[in-house]
């Protein structure tokens, strides 16, 4: 469902709110190496999520990026809808062509219902939530 953008800029950005700050930011070549994303397509991502104002990015000497208390409190939907948009969660589940609550598929109210539930959660979910989750052991980002 998600592209490997998406992917690598959730690891990234995860990455990012447990290790870095203001004090200490990292470059994409770091993250890159910790978290095994090829590093020009993780530098792409990072530049686009900063743009979007879902990560921070300084230049010059102690350059780097990082997450402020603003983009802690961000979803991971955010994420997922800078780099892929929302189209992937609003596309046929089988593949179907104009599928819809009016012309449904085979499947298309059990997959609706879980991505309906899918959604939910990942816009209630932090950034910063997540970090926690992950600092504390619950689960793993790489």
């Amino acid at each position: 469902m998600l592209s490997n953008q998406s992917k690598y800029a959730i690891r990234g950005v995860l990455y990012l709110a447990i290790h870095a700050n203001k004090k200490n930011k990292l470059g994409s070549a770091a993250v890159s190496e910790e978290t095994n994303i090829p590093a020009p397509f993780l530098a792409k991502i990072f530049q686009k999520l900063s743009r979007e104002q879902l990560i921070i990015s300084t230049k010059g000497p102690g350059g780097g990026f990082y997450l402020s208390e603003q983009e802690l409190g961000k979803s991971l939907l955010d994420v997922i809808e800078c780099i892929d948009g929302l189209e992937a969660f609003n596309s046929c589940f089988i593949g179907l062509p104009n599928c819809s609550d009016k012309n449904p598929c085979s499947i298309h109210h059990i997959a609706a219902h879980w991505r309906d539930q899918l959604i939910a959660e990942l816009k209630l979910k932090t950034i910063g939530e997540m970090a926690e989750s992950a600092r504390s052991g619950e689960f793993r980002i790489f």
